[in-house]
């Protein structure tokens, strides 16, 4: 199950950092890395502070914008902090290591981490179907990269253990992956633009709010499949 979960780190900025990661990665026993748009490749500094996780690094793929990294991922969930303007499904450490390994049993899985200084931007925290918050001292929350993925990590880690020993049923429920998601908000758009309900020169927030609200549904892939079904004949009858 543990293969099935990828680490994304979008536009990092320092080498080093990454190295920290994959060494974070390999102690949980995590492997899949993914770099989305990186300031600068790994380099010797990222292979000094990787100590013995060099392997990890060297199997990195990179690739150019976030959806390419999650695109085969049934779920993907975005290390973030808490939005006052638009509120997200969001889950603890506990809760998202728990969730990863339940789905992690049948399909791929992302945790996403943003650039060291800002985060992830509006747009990439919201092709992930949920957030996760670290609740570190509301005094002095400062936690660097590799802190936040050695954490997430190890919940990931703590619950697949537990799972072990207890032998919990698996998931029996296929979901859509990102690439499926995100061709189904491109066909709502364009059902709804073809209907009126959207006006393309003042589209305000419907597609952002359609988002939060279908994320929160979580509808499965036979589901998707429905409503995909009923905008085409939507969009049949208006043409």
């Amino acid at each position: 199950m543990l293969d099935n979960v990828r680490i994304v780190l979008v536009n990092t900025s320092h080498t080093g950092n990454i190295g920290s990661v994959a060494r974070a990665m390999k102690t949980m026993g995590l492997s899949d890395l993914v770099l989305v748009d990186p300031v600068k490749e790994p380099d010797s500094h990222a292979s000094a502070l990787a100590a013995g996780a060099t392997d990890i690094l060297g199997n990195a793929r990179i690739v150019s914008e976030l959806k390419d990294a999650i695109s085969d991922c049934g779920l993907a969930v975005a290390a973030s902090a808490r939005s006052r303007t638009l509120s997200w499904p969001m889950l603890d450490p506990r809760e998202c290591g728990k969730k990863v390994v339940v789905e992690g049993k049948q399909h791929k899985v992302a945790l996403v981490f943003g650039r060291e200084n800002s985060g992830l931007t509006n747009e990439e925290l919201q092709q992930c179907q949920f957030h996760v918050h670290i609740p570190a001292n509301p005094d002095y929350s400062s936690l660097n990269l590799a802190m936040a993925v050695q954490t997430l990590s190890y919940e990931v880690r703590m619950n697949f253990l537990e799972e072990q020993q207890s032998q919990f049923e698996s998931l029996d429920v296929e979901y859509p992956n990102s690439e499926q998601l995100e061709g189904f908000y491109a066909h709502l758009e364009e059902a709804l633009t073809k209907t009126g309900f959207i006006v393309k020169q003042h589209p305000g927030q419907v597609m952002t709010k359609l988002r939060r609200l279908f994320n929160r549904a979580r509808p499965e892939a036979h589901e998707l499949n429905i409503l995909r079904g009923i905008m085409t004949s939507i969009t049949k009858t208006k043409d």
